[in-house]
């Protein structure tokens, strides 16, 4: 008697993890999840949700953004407070550059003076009999006949910790500075904020890029000139012949 037994392929574990690949500038950039979080996260990449990762995929998608190059960052330090998403100080300039009806800005602070005289104040000279209570910025753009304004509070963004504690001025001028260019151009900048906004400082963030290729497997020296595995499981299907000897022994 002879019997055709065809073994199925083994039927493929777990599909691959989905990537996304879009444009940022003159690169393609390709996200996936594990890449975010073994390479991309700032701080605790074990803290990072699933949900907080496909967020930040997504706008670096939706706003052309390179991670790789740092120009956003995803920052977790602590499980009980959320994700942040935040944008390099470089990229978030860059930005309005390319916009053609950029026209530049002017930024500073405001100080509260002796007599209670409020001014509004260039650059982030404080002088010792005066308190700083925040900045402000005005971004020029050609089709307004008026600068587009932006005052914020110090109390507002001041954390007390890091640089925010020895250069308020240098941070708080940041933040007005920001929130002026996301109101002269809403489109271009929707959903990001810059780290001061979030009380981080620039100096604080890694700068150097991230290789995209860091995904590759890496070769050790040692197992160049070794054999590769046999497969694991036969690619095509098999017939075996089972040919019967005494009808009850078989052979196979």
């Amino acid at each position: 008697m002879s019997v055709n037994n065809k073994i199925a392929p083994a039927v493929p574990a777990a599909s691959a993890e989905l990537k996304c690949t879009y444009k940022s500038g003159d690169s393609d950039v390709t996200l996936s999840p594990g890449t975010v979080k073994k390479y991309l996260v700032s701080g605790r990449a074990e803290l990072v949700s699933a949900q907080e990762v496909v967020m930040f995929i997504n706008l670096c998608k939706y706003q052309q953004l390179n991670p790789f190059l740092r120009e956003a960052y995803l920052i977790k330090y602590s499980e009980s407070e959320p994700a942040q998403m935040v944008v390099g100080k470089a990229a978030f300039e860059a930005r309005a550059d390319r916009n053609e009806s950029y026209q530049g800005y002017k930024a500073g602070i405001v100080v509260l003076k002796p007599g209670d005289v409020i001014e509004y104040r260039q650059g982030t000279l404080v002088l010792p009999n005066e308190q700083l209570v925040g900045g402000w910025c005005d971004v020029y753009v050609s089709k307004y006949k008026e600068p587009v304004h932006a005052s914020v509070s110090l109390s507002e963004y001041n954390t007390g910790k890091s640089i925010w504690k020895t250069k308020p001025g240098t941070m708080i001028r940041k933040v007005a500075k920001c929130q002026a260019l996301r109101e002269a151009f809403p489109n271009a900048y929707a959903g990001l904020y810059a780290a001061a906004e979030m009380g981080i400082a620039d100096e604080a963030l890694p700068t150097e890029p991230v290789q995209e290729t860091s995904e590759a497997v890496v070769v050790q020296p040692e197992a160049v000139h070794k054999k590769p595995a046999e497969p694991a499981e036969p690619t095509e299907p098999i017939e075996v012949e089972v040919e019967e000897l005494d009808g009850s022994n078989f052979l196979i």
